[in-house]
């Protein structure tokens, strides 16, 4: 798999050079070649130009380490929910300023399955971390600083399901655990969607698509989990309180309610819907306003997309 994927060495150099300005790009897509790795464009084919193209300066790499800040985020929560540690320091390191995680620790799961779907995601994310990281190579940023702990009561504060001074612990039970989970899930869908139309690459786009559909696994198995235990109000509140943060449209959906279930957020032609940077960048950053920290990411994401909507 990995000999498909980046089997081309000139693939690796590339990101080496720093995947993130134009220049780098270019000199990419001229060593390359076209038909070795399926790259689309303009630029590249001298034909069509793509549906719709990346902003300007914008490239394939800085789109995967925008989704690397993400599962850094991700397989931190996950990593110490069910083992009780976070990644190793060798996965954390990058470009950028390397932070730290506040936070973290096992949860004392009541019920077997749910400490096994905790384990599986935890594994996936862990292993989404290593696959971009590799993919990026020496272009990867590193872990920004994270919040696992105090974030996660200010959006349950802003969700309403604490009231202002108290605290929400996310490890403090199994369905603590969902809810936390639930603030992320959808978000990496939705973030992966709406990526999608930026990365030029096939390869890459190949990649992503494979990891968003994991990401629509994961959120599958906590909307049902949430749905199965009758915390539909609690979530409700949680997906109120994010459509809140990304904009005037109403984005987002809970998951249904006693008689009626909505496991699978869709519009009305069952395609599940997007979040632009800008748009997650807000959710996680808990903060409708434009910013670049906050939140989980209480110094901001590492790379050049960082600047919320």
């Amino acid at each position: 798999m990995e000999e498909q994927m980046f089997g081309k060495s000139v693939v690796t150099n590339m990101i080496n050079r720093s995947a993130e300005n134009e220049a780098d790009r270019r000199l990419f897509l001229k060593s390359a070649g076209v038909a070795g790795l399926g790259v689309v464009g303009a630029s590249a084919l001298g034909g069509a130009a793509p549906a719709m193209a990346a902003p300007k300066g914008i490239t394939d790499g800085a789109v995967l380490n925008f989704a690397l800040n993400l599962e850094y985020l991700e397989a931190e929560f996950y990593s110490y929910a069910a083992f009780g540690k976070g990644l190793s320091d060798n996965l954390t390191t990058g470009k950028g300023k390397r932070g730290g995680v506040k936070g973290g620790r096992a949860v004392p799961f009541a019920t077997p399955a749910i400490k096994n779907y905790a384990v599986e995601i935890a594994n996936d994310e862990l292993d989404h971390v290593k696959f971009l990281r590799k993919a990026l190579g020496g272009a990867k940023v590193s872990r920004p600083s994270i919040d696992i702990q105090g974030s996660f009561t200010a959006a349950a504060t802003a969700a309403g399901l604490i009231k202002p001074g108290e605290t929400f612990d996310p490890y403090a039970n199994e369905d603590n655990f969902l809810l936390a989970a639930f603030v992320f899930e959808d978000v990496g869908v939705t973030a992966y969607k709406g990526a999608a139309p930026l990365i030029q690459n096939k390869t890459y786009l190949e990649a992503a698509a494979g990891i968003l559909a994991v990401e629509a696994y994961h959120a599958g198995i906590v909307r049902s989990a949430l749905y199965s235990k009758g915390l539909n109000e609690a979530a409700d509140a949680i997906s109120a309180a994010r459509d809140s943060l990304d904009g005037k449209k109403d984005l987002d959906q809970g998951i249904g309610t006693a008689s009626k279930a909505n496991l699978v957020p869709t519009d009305k032609n069952g395609v599940a819907f997007s979040r632009s940077a800008g748009q997650v960048l807000n959710v996680v950053y808990l903060n409708p306003k434009k910013t670049t920290k906050g939140g989980f990411f209480p110094k901001g994401v590492n790379g050049v997309i960082n600047t919320s909507a």
